[in-house]
């Protein structure tokens, strides 16, 4: 049980996010000495970590938290899977909390880290150095969350399956290559509608695109959805909200360490979301498994959820 902890909670946090941190650490501070950061940007989440290195970090928020924390401290040679980052979910993604199974609730969150064991996780980093811990997606998913982050405070998770309705019945989809493991496992011949890249199971809050990925088993669950047709799509996205769209024909999925994902000349680019970050458009990205680099405390009892 950690006795010592630094709980990080982002400056712009609403009031009732807040609300929230406040029970969450009431909790926390039965048991243990808490010191509260609240961070504005990446320098200042930078600092709290240094000053408080000594103490074991509870990252309250989302993937976006966890995404930074984790880049900062790979950035500098500094993740340990000995020192386990605790989780308190805010908002409404935290799809890689869905993963491994931590509550949503935030007082029930913080009993997870007073409780918890460390579980050792992957991440993969790109080629440009950018670090994904939950899960990236290309084409239609990206341009989905890209839509959505303007519908997220009105309509919460609603606003990733609206944006990927949209999304879906006005892209024509992306010529891409798509390398597993150096094997070529999808042509540019045929336009692919959305590529996942799963180190975690579920995108958008809760929306299960690699439903048997996990995320300590060195390998990335690789989807690749070329749906063809207004009516396909439709399906596509039905079947999507539930993870039963790996049954489908036009889906394929491959488990690997390495992907590569580049266009040929000519070709329409394309946007990546990791951990809902969306990137400017780009022709190539290529993904590299670490295995094992970091960890997060998790119950016994975890069972994922979305």
């Amino acid at each position: 049980m950690p006795q010592e902890l630094l709980v990080i909670v982002n400056e712009g946090a609403g009031s009732t996010e807040l609300a929230a941190v406040d029970k969450a650490v009431e909790v926390l501070r039965r048991v243990a000495d808490v010191v509260v950061a609240r961070t504005a940007d990446l320098d200042a989440l930078g600092a709290a970590l240094r000053i408080h290195r000594e103490r074991t970090t509870v990252l309250a928020g989302g993937d976006g938290s966890l995404h930074a924390a984790v880049q900062l401290l790979y950035d500098a040679h500094q993740l340990d899977p000995q020192r386990p980052f605790g989780l308190i979910p805010l908002g409404t993604g935290n799809d890689l909390a869905r993963t491994l199974g931590i509550p949503l609730d935030p007082v029930a969150a913080a009993e997870t880290v007073l409780d918890g064991y460390a579980r050792a996780l992957d991440i993969a980093v790109d080629n440009t150095g950018e670090v994904l811990v939950n899960a990236a997606h290309a084409g239609v998913g990206a341009e989905a969350g890209r839509l959505a982050s303007g519908w997220k405070p009105t309509l919460g998770v609603a606003a990733y399956p609206l944006g990927g309705l949209v999304a879906g019945f006005t892209s024509e989809g992306w010529h891409m290559a798509i390398e597993v493991d150096g094997e070529q496992v999808h042509g540019p011949e045929t336009p692919v509608l959305m590529l996942g890249i799963g180190n975690g199971r579920s995108i958008g809050g809760g929306t299960p695109l690699a439903p048997n990925a996990e995320p300590d088993d060195g390998l990335l669950d690789v989807v690749v959805a070329a749906v063809q047709g207004p009516r396909n799509r439709y399906e596509y996205g039905l079947a999507l909200r539930n993870g039963v769209h790996i049954r489908r024909e036009d889906v394929q999925v491959y488990r690997g360490g390495t992907v590569v994902l580049k266009v040929p000349d000519g070709a329409d680019v394309f946007r990546v979301n990791t951990d809902g970050e969306i990137s400017d458009e780009v022709t190539h990205r290529s993904w590299d498994v670490k295995r094992g680099v970091y960890s997060i405390l998790v119950s016994g009892s975890a069972r994922a959820v979305w």
